[in-house]
């Protein structure tokens, strides 16, 4: 009997690790998939942004111009410097696009309330732990016009705290998922004075 419960245990053993093995490699292959996705993207929107701000920005229309590539919108391009990113940003979120680029959560840059969330794959949002107070964050939307902000705040909270995503005076506001999602890394950033 205890040779039996033995072999059953191995048995188990075997197979959730087996099991975490291959959810590992799923998570490498749909970060090394997020990261190919965002160097195709990239040099097209590219094409798309005016080298000089076509426009300024109408203050009564929150609305951000969007430019569709491969079936999807998108409103501009993220830099942030200190972590060597330059990612596009689509216009809407669900779980589909996340998988892609990072997404607009909530707001605007015409309205100091832009919100973008991303997954913590390599190539999006992973180190955004790493950031600091006063690190630069520049956004370029769709008409050419450059947002420059400086980080203000890098906090962590709960997966469960919704709300505070687009709670406070913050002109824009990063966040991701941490490792196994617990919580969420949040990085508060205000515009920067010119």
């Amino acid at each position: 009997m205890r040779n039996k419960i033995g072999t059953i245990c191995m048995v188990l053993g075997a197979v959730l690790v087996l099991a975490a093995l291959s959810l590992f490699l799923w998570n490498q292959r749909q970060d090394r998939l997020a990261g190919e996705a965002v160097e195709d993207i990239l040099p097209q929107m590219e094409q798309c942004i005016p080298a000089e701000a076509a426009v300024e920005a109408d203050p009564y229309d929150p609305a951000m111009t969007e430019v569709e590539i491969d079936g999807y919108s998108y409103i501009g391009s993220l830099s942030v410097p200190c972590l060597g990113l330059e990612l596009p940003v689509m216009s809407e979120w669900d779980y589909v696009r996340l998988k892609i680029a990072p997404c607009r959560y909530a707001g605007s840059t015409k309205t100091d309330d832009l919100v973008i969330a991303a997954h913590n794959y390599t190539r999006h949002f992973r180190r955004l732990n790493r950031m600091s107070i006063g690190d630069a964050v520049i956004f370029t939307d769709m008409d050419g016009i450059v947002s420059r902000y400086e980080v203000a705040a890098v906090d962590i909270l709960a997966d469960t705290a919704v709300a505070e995503m687009t709670a406070g005076d913050y002109d824009l506001t990063l966040f991701t998922c941490t490792y196994g999602n617990k919580s969420r890394v949040t990085v508060r950033c205000e515009r920067a004075e010119d």
